[in-house]
């Protein structure tokens, strides 16, 4: 099945004096760059499903220019051809189930498949045991879909990538618990040593990355977080509540040696040393301050309209997707805030405001919330003003962050996600953040259907969670400059800046491909819900001479291809 979407249903904005800057620290400059590129649609498949998973992730093939798109409930990955890159054709698909793995186990039926990398014609997909809570496998491939070989990793195996030099395969292992929450399996990360052909890999090329070092003589940093239930047993050998609570969601790397790992909950990143395949330090991403100027939200889903403020909130980043790069021999991370809660049957670390603080008030003493109190342009005089609903008595927050050590008063309000991206230092240093800016521009784009869900045309519905929740990040570079591409979970497109240079990073564009005139569920309404993203190098594109960026939605179960130009300003 192949379809075209037309160029014209697609919604963007570009540079204009309009559009709000983006926002660096202090003492690191703002600004805008030149306008050097610009995304239009090249085509689209549709796998007419919607709303059950089935265009999750996707990777790209040079040599065969073919996609691998995963389609997690049906445990498959999706073969397109896109050497039509306006028309791209479903060709087969990659069956796990039955795959046998080198320690005698075999994929069951009940699996999920949730990532795939490929390079030099290898196919690599991770697959999570039918009971999450087990150890999954990686799945090796061939292009043309014989299944090569399978190696067990950890449970809930939820990314996988190929190291730079293609020595290594990198697979996360979140660990998630199971919903009572009576089950909580070790986060880690495993290392393949592709010594050989995947056909003779072994168990034994597989080393695994955890984090009981942590539980022990390791000092972890108070910032990163680690809450719920503990589970640990407190026998000999066994993981105890750090190397429990430590779920890995994303890797990334630049060089060989060292990897970046995300851990989304925990709001922070693990370093790890491939070579010895061990982490060697946890970083905080710490909190966003919404009362920063330039850094404001829209906190409620029932204050009547959109409102852009600032408030006596801090954000948790706790990125999903993640790139890095290189910039004057540095290591650089470039994160999507999304935001994550614990939230399971046996237990949940989240609440609306007003909720909260029924049982355990504001405190009103607290300098943050004294301040605002006292001065604010918005009328609010009072903490019970405050938690109203048309303010912040809608917000989703933390219930274990904030509250002071006698337990009487939350000092502060932690919500979940940055509502932005941002750039790091590999010691986490923040050099930039978009601050407001997706919500500014989607309002000024799409203000009828602002912040609207990606299942209904809505609006304002996602304001009181973490409003348009970009989800995916890719980094790639056209004409000698480097861009970030960011899609946004919720309202859908993607957001594309220019950070070359991260200390003056700018926007460029914001295209939507999706008709909010169209009913979801439905051809005719376009993407929904990104989640994975490919930049494919001007080099590898199936269109000669021009990058092409390759985006996987999960609501609407379709890939679709946008073409990369290069614009010359004051050129029409």
């Amino acid at each position: 099945m192949r379809k075209t979407m037309a160029v014209t249903a697609a919604v963007a904005v570009t540079l204009t004096g309009a559009v709000p800057t983006a926002h660096a620290d202090p003492g690191h400059g703002r600004g805008r760059g030149p306008v050097g590129i610009e995304l239009s649609v090249l085509g689209t498949h549709h796998s007419d499903v919607f709303d059950a998973s089935a265009a999750e992730i996707v990777a790209h093939d040079p040599i065969t220019q073919r996609l691998f798109v995963v389609s997690a409930a049906s445990a498959t990955v999706e073969v397109l051809d896109v050497s039509d890159p306006e028309a791209p054709v479903e060709l087969f698909a990659l069956e796990t189930a039955g795959a046998r793995a080198a320690d005698g186990s075999t994929v069951g039926a009940g699996a999920v498949a949730n990532s795939v990398a490929v390079r030099d014609g290898v196919v690599a997909v991770a697959v999570e045991a039918a009971e999450k809570t087990e150890p999954g496998w990686v799945v090796f491939f061939d292009v043309e879909g014989s299944v090569l070989n399978a190696l067990r990793v950890g449970a809930l195996p939820d990314m996988v990538t190929f190291g730079p030099g293609g020595d290594t395969l990198l697979v996360a292992n979140e660990g998630e618990p199971n919903d009572d929450y009576t089950v909580d399996p070790e986060g880690s990360v495993s290392v393949v040593r592709l010594s050989g052909a995947p056909e003779d890999l072994t168990q034994d090329d597989v080393a695994t990355a955890g984090f009981r070092p942590w539980d022990g003589d390791r000092e972890l940093h108070p910032d990163v977080r680690v809450h719920g239930p503990d589970l640990s047993t407190g026998e000999p050998g066994t993981p105890g509540r750090v190397a429990r609570n430590l779920e890995p969601e994303y890797v990334s790397a630049v060089d060989e040696g060292t990897a970046y790992v995300v851990l989304q909950e925990a709001d922070a990143f693990a370093v790890l040393d491939v070579e010895s395949a061990t982490f060697t330090d946890i970083v905080p991403f710490g909190a966003k301050d919404h009362l920063e100027p330039g850094h404001g939200l829209d906190a409620s889903n029932r204050d009547d309209g959109i409102r852009v403020e600032n408030w006596p909130v801090l954000g948790l980043y706790q990125p999903d997707g993640f790139d890095t790069y290189s910039w004057r021999g540095r290591t650089l991370l470039v994160t999507a805030n999304e935001g994550d809660s614990r939230d399971w049957d046996g237990y949940s670390g989240e609440s609306r405001v007003a909720d909260m603080t029924e049982d355990t008030p504001l405190c009103e003493d607290s300098p943050r919330l004294a301040g605002f109190l006292e001065d604010n342009d918005l009328g609010i005089g009072t903490a019970e003003e405050l938690t109203d609903e048309a303010n912040l008595g809608r917000l989703t927050v933390s219930v274990e962050d904030g509250l002071r050590a006698d337990g009487s008063c939350y000092e502060d309000l932690y919500a979940y996600g940055g509502r932005s991206f941002s750039v790091w230092t590999a010691d986490g240093e923040r050099l930039f953040d978009s601050g407001s800016d997706f919500e500014r521009i989607v309002a000024e784009a799409e203000p009828e259907f602002f912040n609207s869900n990606n299942d209904e045309n809505s609006f304002d519905a996602r304001s009181d969670d973490k409003g348009p929740e970009p989800e995916a990040v890719v980094v790639g570079r056209v004409s000698g400059r480097t861009y970030a591409f960011v899609g946004l979970e919720r309202v859908g497109g993607v957001m594309v800046y220019d950070i070359t240079d991260p200390r003056s990073a700018s926007f460029v564009q914001y295209l939507n491909n999706r008709d909010f005139a169209a009913e979801p569920g439905t051809r005719g309404a376009g993407d929904l819900g990104p989640e994975g993203m490919a930049f494919i190098e001007a080099g590898d594109s199936p269109i000669p001479g021009v990058p092409v960026l390759a985006v996987a939605h999960e609501v609407s179960g379709t890939t679709t291809l946008f073409r990369v130009d290069r614009v010359v300003p004051g050129r029409g």
